[in-house]
């Protein structure tokens, strides 16, 4: 049967792209982000997964304010990545796992959620750049994962309650652990942390509450639902509210977790930048 064998999370913002890009990896400005990444390189290395799981929040390229799906799964055999004019490079498409996919969306709505399943997705940076931070070498990894795209809507309100996002990851729990074949998968709970792009408190960042979700989310996962969508924008931020994809993860990946390595980064693009790495325990 399928293990899940960790999760990660990543900030997602489109300057680390252009960063990758232009291989600012030593810049002083960039540096202390990018070195938490080494350990999990060596850590996906050694565990090779067959699959990830990547769960983020689309800006605007695979859906519009117009038509804002609470949560998608994609089900397609590859994933297009396409211009989203940040002047990132365009990367190849990610291969998929369409029948993996099925099995998931089957297993959920089941389980009473309502999915939103998309046989053709492009992804944008959301997606691109936590897959690019943890497999560099992209398609030319020999060990390089196949895909599943997960889309929460963080944007257009009412969002989900943290409650329905802890949830939603114990249901995918028990969907990927349903899954007969003998494969390794990880999951990415990506975005965030604390980080607001406009309005008058355009670049608020707020660094005690950003660390209090990162302490929480590994032993009391439970704690931080008591948190209302209000309060979540209130302390992190308009943007801040993709903490709510960190839940999604931290659901799927039971009780217990063990911390493997963990890095807090500001400002990066005014974000607070968490970067963390969850072990299953079980």
């Amino acid at each position: 049967m399928a293990r899940i064998l960790g999760g990660i999370t990543t900030s997602h913002i489109p300057a680390v792209g252009n960063a990758i890009a232009n291989k600012l990896f030593d810049d002083p400005y960039w540096k202390p982000f990018f070195d938490a990444y080494p350990p999990i390189h060596d850590w996906l290395a050694r565990v090779k997964p067959d699959v990830v799981i990547n769960i983020y929040n689309d800006h605007g390229l695979g859906f519009f304010l117009d038509k804002m799906p609470t949560f998608a799964i994609g089900a397609a055999h590859e994933y297009r990545n396409e211009d989203e004019g940040w002047g990132i490079p365009q990367l190849p498409p990610f291969p998929g796992d369409a029948a993996f996919s099925w099995h998931i969306i089957e297993g959920m709505v089941a389980d009473e959620f309502d999915i939103t399943s998309c046989q053709e997705l492009a992804v944008d940076h959301g997606f691109t750049v936590p897959m690019q931070l943890f497999w560099p070498k992209l398609g030319q990894d020999p060990n390089f994962p196949r895909a599943i795209p997960i889309s929460a809507n963080t944007v257009q309100h009412p969002i989900p309650t943290l409650h329905r996002a802890l949830e939603f990851g114990r249901s995918l729990r028990k969907a990927i652990l349903s899954w007969p074949r003998d494969i390794r998968v990880v999951v990415l709970g990506t975005g965030g942390l604390s980080h607001q792009l406009d309005g008058q408190r355009a670049g608020f960042i707020n660094t005690a509450f950003d660390k209090y979700c990162m302490e929480k989310i590994v032993s009391a996962p439970d704690e931080l639902t008591r948190i209302s969508r209000m309060e979540l924008v209130e302390k992190a931020g308009a943007q801040g509210t993709e903490f709510l994809m960190w839940l999604m993860m931290r659901g799927a990946l039971g009780e217990k977790v063990n911390l493997l390595t963990q890095n807090y980064h500001v400002p990066i693009s005014n974000t607070g930048a968490g970067t963390m790495l969850l072990e299953c325990a079980d």
